[in-house]
C-alpha cells in the first residue's frame, strides 16, 4: 500500500515525476490503450509519495515528447481503490486489498531535475 499517499486521501496537488517508459493495456471490449509509466513520484513539498505509477497516455502527456529519465510536474488526486484478482481460478487468486492512485492528471509539464 501507499501509505504516504493513503494520508492524503481526496487532496488535489501538485506531483512531479520521472518518465520511465510507455506501456500498453487492455482497455473496455479488448481495446490496447496507451500507458505512461511514472517513477519517483513526490509531492510539491519533494517528500516521496510512491515508487511508481501508470497513466493512460492522454493528450497532455502525449504532448510532450517524453524522453526516459525526463521530469514531469502534474497536478492529480489522491484517490483510493481496491486491486487484486476478482477472476475464478483458484491457482491466481490474490486477495483483494485498499490501495491508493493519483486520478486525473492535469496542467502536466515537463521539467528540470
Amino acid at each position: 500500500m501507499r501509505k504516504a499517499l493513503a494520508l492524503r486521501e481526496e487532496e488535489h496537488a501538485t506531483f512531479l515525476g520521472t518518465f520511465e517508459r510507455f506501456g500498453t493495456k487492455r482497455g473496455w471490449q479488448g481495446a490496447t490503450l496507451q500507458t505512461v509509466l511514472l517513477k519517483d513520484i513526490h509531492d510539491g513539498s519533494g517528500l516521496r509519495v510512491c515508487d511508481h505509477l501508470w497513466f493512460n497516455l492522454t493528450k497532455a502527456f502525449a504532448a510532450l515528447t517524453l524522453q526516459p529519465g525526463g521530469h514531469v510536474q502534474f497536478d492529480a488526486r489522491v484517490k483510493e481503490y481496491v486491486k487484486g484478482y476478482f477472476g475464478h481460478r483458484d491457482e491466481v487468486w490474490k486477495p483483494a486489498e485498499v490501495d491508493y492512485k493519483l486520478l486525473h492528471p492535469t496542467r502536466v509539464k515537463k521539467v528540470g531535475a
